[in-house]
C-alpha cells in the first residue's frame, strides 16, 4: 500500500438481497486531499460511507482506511477518524454541550479551546436540551464534535443538510482549515458549489458505479466552455466552425458553447473578424453533473 493512500476502495460491491446497491466502487483519498463524493439520491453514496465506517459489510471488493481492512479493523480505524452523517441523532434529554463533551470523551482526544471556538462560530446554544433543537442545530452538534477532535481523516455525509447558508459557509471555512492542516477529507454533498470550492478531486457515482473521477480541471475537458463574442465584422462566420454548438446571435454579438479543443481555432478565426469582446466561462461542476444525470 502506498502510504499516501488514506482511503482505498477497489471494486467494492454491496447487495441487499437481489438488489445490487453498489456494483463497482473504486477510488482513493490521498494524504492531505479533499475528495468530493457526488451523485443523486440513491446512487450509493451513503452505502459506500457506511461500508467505510464498518457499519455494513461489503459483498465484494477491497476497502481499506490507513491500510487496514474497514470491517475487521474498524476499532483501530475509528480512533483516527471523525464522521458526521446527514441526519445527526442525539440523546433528547442531554444538552447540546453535554453531548459534544460526551462525543469528545468517547473519542479520547478533546480540545476544549477548539470546542468553545466552534460553539461560538456555529452560534449554538450549548445549554439547551437536544429535544428542543431544530435539524440545523442537531447538525451543528455533530459538526462541532467532529471538528473539535484532531483526526487524520474526516468523513462528512451531506453534513450541511438543514444549515442556513451562513452556517454552510462557516462549515466550508472549517474544512478549508483542515485542508491547510494537511488533513484528509471525504465530503459527500449535493451542494455542488461546496464541492467546487473545497475539493481537490471529484468522484461521481451513479447507480452504484463510479462514472468519473478526477480533479475539476481534468473533468472540465469533458464538457464545453461557454463563449460570448462580439466582433466588428459579421460574427455569423463563427457559427459553422467545428466544435461550435448552440449558436445564438444578436447583431454582432454571439453566445455559443464550444468543445475545449477547438477554442484556439475559434480565437484565430475571431481575430480575423476584429474582436471587440471575448469571454470564455469554463463549465461548472453543475454542468458536468447534469451531463451524467440527463443521460
Amino acid at each position: 500500500m502506498d502510504m499516501t493512500e488514506i482511503v482505498k476502495l477497489q471494486g467494492v460491491q454491496k447487495n441487499f438481497g437481489k438488489f445490487q446497491a453498489l456494483k463497482d466502487v473504486t477510488f482513493t483519498v490521498d494524504e492531505e486531499q479533499v475528495v468530493g463524493f457526488i451523485g443523486p439520491n440513491g446512487a450509493g453514496k451513503s452505502t459506500t460511507i457506511r461500508i467505510l465506517l464498518g457499519i455494513l459489510q461489503r459483498s465484494g471488493g477491497e476497502a481499506k482506511i490507513f491500510g487496514k481492512d474497514v470491517w475487521k479493523e474498524s476499532l483501530a480505524i475509528h480512533k483516527r477518524i471523525s464522521y458526521v452523517p446527514g441526519e445527526v441523532v442525539l440523546w433528547k434529554n442531554l444538552t447540546g454541550g453535554g453531548i459534544i463533551d460526551l462525543f469528545l470523551k468517547l473519542h479520547g482526544g478533546r480540545d476544549k479551546k477548539k470546542r468553545d471556538y466552534l460553539i461560538e462560530r456555529f452560534e449554538l446554544d450549548p445549554k439547551k436540551k437536544a429535544k428542543t433543537y431544530s435539524k440545523g442545530n442537531r447538525q451543528k452538534v455533530g459538526l462541532i464534535a467532529a471538528l473539535s477532535v484532531n483526526s487524520d481523516l474526516y468523513i462528512f455525509d451531506e453534513p450541511t443538510s438543514g444549515l442556513d447558508p451562513l452556517m454552510e459557509y462557516v462549515f466550508q471555512d472549517e474544512v478549508a482549515n483542515l485542508k491547510k492542516e494537511g488533513k484528509s477529507v471525504l465530503l459527500s454533498s449535493h451542494i455542488l458549489s461546496e464541492v467546487e470550492r473545497l475539493a481537490d478531486k471529484v468522484v461521481i457515482i451513479r447507480q452504484g458505479e463510479i462514472v468519473e473521477t478526477g480533479t475539476l480541471d481534468e473533468l472540465r475537458h469533458l464538457t464545453r466552455t461557454t463563449v460570448t463574442l462580439a466582433t466588428e465584422e459579421d460574427v455569423n462566420k463563427i457559427a459553422s466552425l467545428k466544435g461550435v454548438h448552440d449558436f445564438i446571435q444578436e447583431g454582432n454579438e454571439a453566445r455559443f458553447s464550444v468543445d475545449n479543443k477547438y477554442i484556439n481555432t475559434i480565437l484565430q478565426e475571431a481575430t480575423k473578424l476584429g474582436v471587440k469582446q471575448f469571454e470564455a466561462v469554463p463549465p461548472t461542476l453543475e454542468d458536468l453533473f447534469m451531463r451524467y444525470y440527463e443521460e
